[in-house]
């Protein structure tokens, strides 16, 4: 391995997965160096860390909160920057690898910025992909960047995937761990409550991935992402549900094989695998003991009570810009839930409603996409303001 530092950029870094990948890098601070920090509203995290780890750049996403961030950052030589421009600025400086963990939609930007000048991308943003992945994929081959998926599950496929021999390749199939409410009666989710869907069982995340994966959506996000990283149709995806989060995710050869990658459920791992590639790097995560565990189950996901996985691969198979659609949509309607202004059940219903309602052309440019986004986000604040509770 080289002893040059590796230089890195973290877009997100105020996140679950910004804060484990910094953990990562405070740990091994000899073999990185940080050139740009991004966060969204959290200004005294960011100029803390970004001083911290004497980061080149720190952007903030809130172009209002310009002025109290060149204020936090006074005398340090860090160069202050806000708003969409300037989170594309960071992605663009010259970091061999980019954290790319900017939730939702806004986080395709700056990671095609990232893209397009060849760098190693740590995919944690799988909206990239469910709204853009046909450019994305597109971007990254014609730019020769390297895409490594931080995801559990796409990670885990990653690392037993054959690239030589794709056509040997019978299908993929994507865990999950069911979320809380996994066996709760449909009549009862009616009632659940934002407190209750963010306490994930297995794994520490953010509000917004804590829902989908209470919803499901996320499940189904990430078969669309799958789609795209492993270039397999969407009748070759499946997703089988394990509450122990231990096997991240299969893969099955045409001769019988199936290879699986495990684990215990720490998103360091998967981002220590990303951010020493292609070595290995030591991470502090809990060591996986299977005489301790003792035994792993396995079930369908239940369609009554997770119908947000029809609706994913309904979108994947009209294709064009219903992936877009549905991702806005329901971006929205959990922001939605999550101020309490509509149902637990009903943000699959927004997102329903939406992707019936909103047609738009397949997207050939990112102008193309942020018009299906723009379009998909006003019909479901139109949803949402008619289910307000």
């Amino acid at each position: 391995m080289s002893t040059t530092p590796r230089s890195v950029t973290v877009l997100g870094c105020t996140g679950s997965i910004g804060a484990s990948t910094l953990d990562l890098l405070r740990r091994n601070r000899a073999s990185y160096q940080v050139e740009a920090l991004t966060a969204h509203r959290n200004v005294a995290e960011l100029a803390a860390l970004a001083r911290e780890f004497g980061a080149r750049m720190a952007v903030i996403a809130d172009p209002d909160l310009y002025a109290p961030l060149n204020e936090a950052l006074a005398g340090s030589g860090i160069i202050a920057g806000a708003g969409p421009a300037a989170l594309i600025e960071a992605a663009d400086r010259p970091a061999e690898w980019v954290m790319a963990s900017i939730v939702g939609a806004a986080g395709l930007e700056p990671t095609l910025a990232a893209i397009k000048r060849g760098a190693i991308i740590g995919l944690a943003n799988k909206e990239c992909l469910v709204c853009a992945g046909n450019l994305v994929m597109a971007a990254v081959a014609r730019h020769g960047a390297t895409l490594l998926p931080v995801d559990s599950e796409h990670s885990a496929i990653f690392q037993v995937f054959d690239f030589s021999q794709i056509d040997k390749v019978e299908r993929i199939t994507l865990t999950a761990s069911g979320g809380p409410f996994r066996t709760w009666a449909r009549e009862d989710m009616a009632a659940v409550t934002p407190e209750q869907a963010v306490a994930h069982p297995n794994w520490s995340m953010g509000a917004k991935i804590s829902v989908d994966s209470a919803t499901m959506f996320n499940k189904g996000l990430e078969l669309v992402e799958a789609h795209h990283l492993f270039g397999l149709p969407e009748d070759r995806i499946d997703i089988l549900v394990h509450p122990q989060s231990v096997i991240h995710s299969t893969v099955s050869y045409v001769d019988g094989s199936v290879l699986a990658q495990l684990g215990s459920p720490d998103m360091r791992t998967p981002i220590a695998f990303a951010l020493g590639w292609p070595q290995r790097m030591a991470a502090p995560s809990p060591r996986l003991d299977l005489a301790q565990l003792g035994s792993l189950t396995f079930e369908a996901p239940d369609p009554g009570r997770f119908p947000a996985l029809r609706l994913v691969r309904r979108a994947l198979q009209s294709g064009g810009a219903a992936p877009t659609i549905l991702n806005a949509a329901n971006e929205i309607a959990v922001a939605s839930f999550l101020d309490r202004r509509i149902g637990f059940l009903e943000i699959a219903a927004v997102v329903e409603d939406t992707l019936e309602a909103v047609v738009a052309p397949a997207p050939t440019s990112v102008d193309d996409v942020l018009e299906a986004d723009a379009m998909a986000r006003r019909h479901a604040h139109e949803a949402c303001a008619r289910r307000v509770v």
